[in-house]
């Protein structure tokens, strides 16, 4: 069925072009009139081929640019503070950047509305971050720069997904490769493969590794980057993101399906992955360039949003409550065939953050889940013993007059801890002291200020009311190495630094100027991979060797307090992993465990055996299972 030749019969001269923009149809006609009332013809469509097909005025009838600022701005009230205005003329797109959207959209769109009858561009409208980040409006650019590019880009991706388009159920194999990720945590990279289709599921490193061990197993025979239909991002973590950009440096030029936030948080990660490498006097594996072919192909889905990838797989996003824009991602093959769940990494928890993971979906009959605090012994402890615990501890340590080193993903941990620090400081929980954030924290929380709909409702409604806690000032920029000294040699303080497991970044730097005095406190609350400075630490080493800036090293004896607090982890612990899989809706007949040092990987596939009396695989590097 050539579905686009279906259309255009049906609407006939009313329509002058029909493209694909990756799964969804673009109708685009030069008669005003239908534009403005075909609205009920195109309905008809949908229902009749379930697909999303959205009509737009050919550039032959847009009012030219200039007179649609002026449209916009006459239009939309002044309190709505319309930051910026981007045409696509290629896709007849105008973006709206505007710091209150709501009052662009108007009630029930009656303001969007009017705006579209009057200068027949598409309008689409973005909230402006309230912090900003010259990063953040860099990586938005680069999908407007060549735009011309971008609309052949997702019409060829259009035209592959429906080559071989069957409504009907298929009858066919699925298998599921591990290149990475398993029976450990990091290098997470799975090929999912049917008879038509080859789909990547995450790229990325092992941070805390050397040599080959850091990357995924791309020398396989199933594996070929230029037989690739699809790559699925989860979330933008360096051990799931942390080589994407390579796989365009080896030329793919594909699709990579993620959530709007994750792909400005992937570039912004994948940037700073560069800046560390040549901070360390080593070549990066990839470069800025990489980086940008990476968000020219990149097609941003909603949670529950459904939309086909190949000629056989259809997926959906769902809330992941990890970090901003993470989903778990299900896969519908073969039209019901089977039904697949990558949880990805995942909580089952409300934070201050995030709502908790999703756990209802259509059908699945197999899971894919993580393990990373998956031992019978990774009880996390109820947050709010958690955090009475970190107040005690800083209470303590500013009383001797130390300082307190909290090293921190960037992504997530870091805000959480931001929000927890500048709330208790402001309520007196904790005395007055300066609070300090290090590394590319400062630009991640302004992209969660961009994307206000992903958090939980009281960061939203704090944002909504300019009450904005990543803009508190409670809580400083350290923006270069003179005011990062100007910290190591102050008073007492709180310092929230990456990396996380102190592998580069400037949580280094504080940690090797902080180490030997006893007064000083480093708060451990994030995963510290095998192999990593952090885990050494954790472990309770005395004395750590740390790399110098130029490639140089020198030994640290360690005589700061180390406290691990795990029950602030952006993971599900042991309990939130049963009770997921105990209310998850449908039951699967299959759990695969994952992303776990061996002995949790283990043990919770023995417990999940024994509540839910399903099989329970935990595959090893390199293996392939059969989903169906």
């Amino acid at each position: 069925m050539d579905i686009l030749k279906h259309i255009t019969e049906r609407l006939g001269s009313n329509v002058k072009e029909a493209n694909f923009e990756g799964a969804n149809i673009v109708l685009y006609t030069n008669n005003e009139r239908f534009f403005m009332e075909g609205e009920s013809r195109i309905k008809e469509l949908v229902n009749e081929i379930k697909k999303r097909i959205e009509l737009r005025a050919d550039q032959k009838i847009l009012l030219d640019q200039e007179k649609t600022k002026e449209e916009i701005n006459r239009i939309v009230p002044s309190e709505a503070e319309i930051t910026k205005i981007i045409f696509d003329p290629h896709r007849s797109i105008v973006i709206i950047e505007a710091k209150r959207p709501g009052m662009v959209i108007g009630k029930q769109g009656s303001i969007l509305n009017e705006i579209k009858k009057k200068i027949l561009w598409t309008p689409q409208v973005q909230r402006s971050p309230s912090i900003k980040s010259k990063i953040t409006e860099n990586i938005r650019e680069v999908l407007y720069a060549n735009n011309n590019y971008r609309r052949k880009f997702l019409n060829e991706t259009g035209e592959k997904i429906y080559k071989e388009w069957n409504p009907e159920k298929n009858e066919e194999w699925v298998r599921l490769t591990f290149m990475g990720s398993a029976r450990q945590v990091g290098r997470s990279c799975l090929l999912l493969q049917t008879p038509n289709s080859k789909v990547l599921l995450d790229c990325g490193i092992d941070v805390a590794s050397k040599g080959k061990n850091k990357f995924p197993y791309f020398d396989i025979p199933e594996f070929d980057v230029r037989d690739l239909d699809a790559i699925i991002l989860s979330h933008a973590h360096l051990d799931h993101v942390g080589l994407l950009p390579y796989i365009y440096k080896m030329g793919y030029r594909g699709p990579v399906y993620m959530t709007h936030p994750t792909m400005d948080l992937a570039a912004l990660t994948s940037l700073d992955f560069i800046g560390v490498a040549y901070k360390q006097a080593s070549a990066p594996l990839f470069s800025s360039r990489d980086i940008k072919e990476m968000v020219k192909h990149t097609i941003c889905l909603n949670f529950n949003e459904v939309t086909d990838i190949t000629p056989d797989i259809r997926i959906t996003f769902y809330n992941s409550g990890h970090v901003l824009g993470s989903a778990m991602v299900h896969f519908n093959i073969g039209n019901g065939f089977h039904n697949f769940l990558y949880t990805a990494d995942y909580k089952y928890a409300r934070t201050r953050l995030l709502d908790p993971a999703a756990s209802n979906f259509p059908r699945v009959e197999s899971v894919l889940t993580e393990a990373t605090y998956g031992g019978k012994t990774d009880i996390l402890l109820p947050l709010k013993e958690t955090e009475d615990e970190f107040f005690k501890i800083v209470k303590e340590t500013i009383e001797k007059k130390g300082k307190v080193l909290i090293p921190e993903l960037g992504l997530g941990h870091a805000q959480e801890t931001v929000i927890r620090v500048e709330e208790a400081v402001r309520l007196g929980k904790l005395p007055k002291i300066p609070v300090y954030i290090d590394g590319m924290i400062w630009d991640i929380n302004a992209i969660h200020t961009a994307y206000p709909d992903y958090l939980s409702n009281q960061i939203r409604t704090a944002i909504f009311q300019d009450k904005n806690p990543f803009a508190s000032d409670l809580v400083q920029r350290v923006g270069s190495p003179h005011e990062r000294r100007a910290v190591i040699e102050g008073g007492s303080c709180i310092v929230i630094a990456t990396s996380g497991m102190l592998v580069g970044g400037a949580s280094v730097e504080y940690f090797k100027n902080f180490a030997e005095n006893p007064n000083n406190t480093m708060v451990i609350s994030c995963y510290q991979g095998v192999g990593s400075l952090g885990r050494q630490i954790q472990d309770g080493a005395s004395r750590v060797t740390v790399e110098e800036p130029g490639g140089g090293k020198r030994e640290v004896e360690i005589k700061l307090r180390v406290v691990t607090l795990s029950g602030f982890s952006a993971h599900a612990g042991r309990n939130e992993i049963m009770a997921f899989f105990n209310n998850m809706r449908p039951k699967p007949k299959r759990i695969m465990i994952n992303h776990g040092e061996v002995s949790k990987c283990l043990d919770l596939a023995s417990a999940l055996y024994k509540l839910n009396r399903v099989e329970t695989n935990v595959p090893r590097i390199l293996e392939t299972l059969r989903l169906r």
